[in-house]
Order: structure tokens, then C-alpha cells, then sequence
């Protein structure tokens, strides 16, 4: 599949959102996330080479945005824009609970939070993700298992306090 000027358009609309997740995850705020965006499909651009299918491309993209985390995080003038608790309080959740899941995904590490949003928003299988990060496969199972231990305690705990009765 050839990527063009005309075809560029269509990929952004269909993967913007999918690398904005990445971005957000990665730095918990959004204008590091659109930055990361950016310069993903500006790489794109100017890479305009042909893509074996349209998974390669999506592919690319996301090992393009997994870099281009990396990169900026190791810049000097990387820092901290907007508090995730005051981005958390932007979006709109059809659900509570779907607002205490999200908060509790983005509290965890860093290398735990990266592999869960790839295995469940992104639906990569753990082979995959081990090629897009560079590590294991053993040590994408170990993060997503370690990550959901992370969680259920700490959704437990949120779920507890909520319903505990009160002492008299």
C-alpha cells in the first residue's frame, strides 16, 4: 500500500486516536500526547514509502509513537503540563467505574501502563508488543500480569472505601 499526500489525510483520521492513547499514556497529559501525534504523521510524510499492508502501516505508526515517547522524555525541556487528575476531570465517562479504571491504569508504572493499554485498547497479542517495545515476549506476560495485580488491588481498595458503612 502506497502512502501519498491524498492517503495521508484518511491514515490520520483513522489512527490519530490510537496515537494520542499512546502519547497520553506514556505522559499522562494531553499536550505531550498531541505532540507526539504531530510528529508521528509528520514522520509519516516524510517517509512516504509502501507499506506491505495496512497492519504494517499501523505497525509503524505505533513503534514511530513508542519512539518518539522515548525521545522526548529524554529531552531537557520535558516536563509536566497538566496534572492527569485535572485531564481526568475533562473526560466524559458513560460510567463511575470507568473513570476509577482509567485513573488507576495511568497511576500504575510506567512499564506496566504501556503494556496494558497495547494488549487491551490497542488488541496487540503479547508477540506483538514484545516486537514493538523490544523486549521478551516472557516480559510483556510478566508486565501484564504484574499490571493486573497492580490493578485489582488497587481497585479493590477504591471499590472497598466506597461501600464500607459507615462506623457508629
Amino acid at each position: 500500500m502506497k502512502v501519498g499526500n491524498d492517503t495521508i489525510e484518511a491514515i490520520y483520521q483513522k489512527y490519530k486516536d490510537n496515537i494520542f492513547a499512546i502519547g497520553f499514556n506514556y505522559f499522562k497529559n494531553p499536550s505531550d500526547a498531541d505532540d507526539v501525534v504531530q510528529e508521528t504523521f509528520l514522520k509519516l510524510y516524510r517517509y512516504q514509502a509502501e507499506f506491505e499492508s495496512e497492519a504494517h502501516l499501523r505497525n509503524w505508526l505505533i513503534r514511530v509513537a513508542i519512539n518518539e515517547c522515548k525521545r522526548v522524555t529524554l529531552s531537557t525541556w520535558f516536563k509536566k503540563k497538566v496534572s492527569l487528575e485535572e485531564y481526568t476531570e475533562q473526560i466524559y465517562f458513560a460510567q463511575p467505574e470507568e473513570s476509577e479504571v482509567f485513573t488507576a491504569v495511568m497511576n500504575l508504572p510506567q512499564k506496566y501502563r504501556q503494556v496494558i493499554h497495547l494488549y487491551y485498547y490497542e488488541d496487540y497479542s503479547t508477540q506483538e508488543i514484545a516486537a514493538l517495545l523490544g523486549i521478551n515476549q516472557s516480559a510483556v506476560t510478566t508486565r501484564l500480569l504484574r499490571g493486573r495485580e497492580k490493578l485489582k488491588h488497587t481497585l479493590l481498595e477504591v471499590w472497598n472505601d466506597e461501600h464500607d458503612e459507615p462506623s457508629r
